[in-house]
C-alpha cells in the first residue's frame, strides 16, 4: 500500500488492507467479519492473534503507521499498554488484535456467529 490514499477506501477496502497490513507481518488467525447486517457501530471486525504483547503492540503499531500514511487515524485505541487485546476504532473497521487467551475467551467468532466470514485466501500470503 504504497503511498495509497485510503481515506476514499470503501470499508470493504479497508478492510483488507488491514487484513494486507496484518498478513505482512505475520498475524495468526486472521479472520474478516462482515458485521453489518448485524450491529450499526461498524462494517467489519479484523480479529487476528500475536504470540506476545511485543508482538500484539507490533501488530497494532503497523497498522497504525500504515493506515496514517494512507491518510487515516483510529478515532480510538484501547488496550495498547496491557497488550493482550487491542482494539483500534477506524469507524467501518474495528481491528481486534488478541493473544491467545484473551481470543480463546472472549471467542468473537461465536458472538458473532450470523455475522458473514468474508473469505480472506486471496488476500493473505500462503504460510
Amino acid at each position: 500500500m504504497e503511498n495509497k490514499n485510503m481515506t476514499t477506501a470503501t470499508p470493504e477496502e479497508l478492510a483488507h488492507e488491514v487484513v494486507r497490513i496484518l498478513d505482512s507481518k505475520n498475524a495468526q488467525g486472521l479472520t474478516l467479519l462482515h458485521v453489518t447486517d448485524n450491529t450499526i457501530i461498524t462494517d467489519y471486525f479484523v480479529i487476528c492473534t500475536g504470540n506476545s504483547n511485543t508482538q500484539i503492540k507490533a501488530f497494532a503499531g503497523e497498522v497504525e503507521f500504515k493506515l496514517k500514511e494512507a491518510g487515516l487515524e483510529p478515532r480510538r485505541t484501547e488496550g495498547y499498554r496491557e497488550a493482550n487485546w487491542v482494539v483500534m476504532d477506524y469507524a467501518s473497521v474495528i481491528v481486534h488484535i488478541f493473544n491467545n487467551e484473551q481470543r480463546s475467551f472472549y471467542n468473537l467468532e461465536k458472538l458473532w456467529s450470523d455475522a458473514v466470514e468474508v473469505d480472506i485466501s486471496e488476500l493473505v500470503t500462503e504460510k
